[in-house]
């Protein structure tokens, strides 16, 4: 079974044993939408996860082998085994429901609106760019030029609204297993007079003696394009390699600069959950360096013995969204929760933000990561979704053409395929609208140059474009 595919297969009803009565057997589509939709998409399709219809099975394609990689699971790549939380019998049906809709091929997804009406605006909905191979991150380097990175280790080039043939070269090796790969892209607060890009990817080391899989982390590193290739390439942050992990999730990771020029970046606690509370330890944290990779002295924990210095707050699961606010100079950060426990946090200089000490989720085996969810001297999620949404990439609006969104916090979902808009008054969430379903799995927003909303999307693999045709009459 492809180790992305069975990631997240995360069941945790334990049902009782099948009799002989039909209304007793295990209704194995429920299941299936309540717990893995969220990562291999409501149709089976992919996104996070990969797709459970395409026919690829990394880790044996048999009833057996699958039935096996469920109960036992894979744990290297994060899947726990599931034989203490399931009945064979529920196992078996997954297996079975699987299988058949691998035969199927999975069911047909709608296409694309045209148009959709929220509460303020007509809004009218296009493809910008399509085929592309899993996009990640997204950046404008000016009014009609952006970059794209695709999570298998490539960068692309869009100029006029059309995607360049060939990516560009000379990019960095990427570890591109599991949630790993390259991931966001970033230009500085002055590309126009220095030119300096900045990238994020899992970065691996060569395996221990005995074999086995790469110890990886994140790094960051900035360069500059020539030619149509990455040149000048200098490494931001490389964690220590007695940190690095051999587990293939929870990377994070985006990059945000603030008005003071600061560069922001976070790392999801790598699937070893305890590491997020460990100042030692890069992973689960979001970090602060100056754009040269130098330590900013006034960071929380640079006179901290044992403390990485780059440490800005901690307790952070898997930050896979990063924006600042113009307005108020405000750190937003959305974190990827288990089962549950998505949240939106304001991220504030040394705070703790409780994981896994405090959480509003559940492990994906339906097991209890923890019976808190306040705690003193721990933060609180300024919003936080149960069940989880898959909350990915945020931005916060700041353009012409939505003007009552000014400063709303534009979240992007991969389980409910959604964008939604945050109206925010300071640090507080108010309302909460979703824009847009069921577009494919909602990987970043980003808000252009122009003042249209970019919607980078997984399965399919495109980049979407929302405008506004009006406003609403009532």
């Amino acid at each position: 079974m492809n180790a992305r595919a069975i990631l997240s297969l995360g069941l945790s009803v334990a049902l009782a044993p099948t009799v002989a009565f039909a209304q007793d057997k295990p209704d194995a589509p429920a299941l299936y939408q309540q717990y893995c939709a969220q990562c291999h998409g409501a149709t089976l399709q992919g996104g996070n996860g990969q797709s459970l219809v395409d026919g690829i099975w990394n880790f044996g394609g048999s009833s057996g082998s699958i039935r096996r990689n469920i109960k036992h699971g894979i744990t290297h790549l994060g899947m726990p085994a599931y034989e203490g939380a399931m009945e064979d019998d529920d196992i078996r049906a997954l297996t079975d429901f699987l299988l058949a809709k691998e035969k199927e091929g999975g069911a047909e997804k709608p296409p694309v609106p045209s148009e959709v009406q929220t509460q303020d605006y007509i809004v009218g909905v296009e493809t910008w760019v399509e085929g592309l191979d899993t996009p990640w991150g997204m950046a404008f380097l000016d009014d009609d030029t952006a970059l794209i990175t695709e999570r298998p280790g490539t960068l692309r080039l869009v100029k006029g609204g059309k995607l360049a043939d060939a990516p560009i070269t000379g990019t960095p090796v990427v570890h591109a297993e599991g949630q790993g790969g390259l991931l966001d892209v970033a230009t500085d607060p002055d590309y126009i007079d220095n030119g300096w890009i900045y990238l994020a990817y899992s970065h691996s080391l060569e395996p221990n003696e005995e074999g086995g899989k790469r110890p990886a982390m994140t790094r960051i590193v900035r360069g500059k394009l020539k030619d149509g290739a990455w040149t000048e390439e200098q490494t931001l942050f490389e964690a220590p390699k007695d940190t690095y992990v051999v587990s293939g999730v929870h990377y994070g990771c985006r990059i945000v600069f603030d008005a003071e020029g600061h560069l922001y970046f976070s790392i999801g606690e790598r699937g070893s959950q305890d590491h997020a509370q460990d100042l030692s330890k890069p992973n689960g944290k979001v970090h602060r360096i100056h754009r040269d990779g130098t330590i900013p002295d006034d960071n929380p924990f640079v006179k901290t013995a044992g403390a990485l210095p780059s440490i800005y707050t901690y307790g952070n699961r898997n930050p896979q969204g990063l924006a600042v606010s113009k307005a108020t100079g405000l750190l937003w950060e959305s974190e990827h929760g288990p089962m549950g426990g998505d949240e939106l946090n304001v991220m504030a200089s040394g705070k703790n933000y409780g994981w896994p000490v405090i959480t509003y989720g559940r492990n994906y085996n339906g097991s209890s990561v923890s019976d808190l969810t306040r705690k003193e001297g721990m933060e609180q999620p300024r919003h936080y979704w149960r069940p989880s949404i898959a909350v990915c990439g945020i931005d916060i609006y700041t353009g012409s053409q939505f003007p009552k969104w000014e400063n709303a916090v534009l979240v992007g979902a991969l389980r409910y395929e959604s964008v939604a808009v945050l109206q925010t008054e300071g640090d507080h969430v108010l309302h909460e609208e979703t824009i847009l379903k069921n577009v494919g799995r909602v990987r970043d927003v980003v808000t252009g140059p122009e003042g249209a909303i970019y919607v980078v999307t997984n399965s399919p693999n495109a980049v979407l474009r929302l405008t506004a045709r009006g406003e609403r009459s009532y």
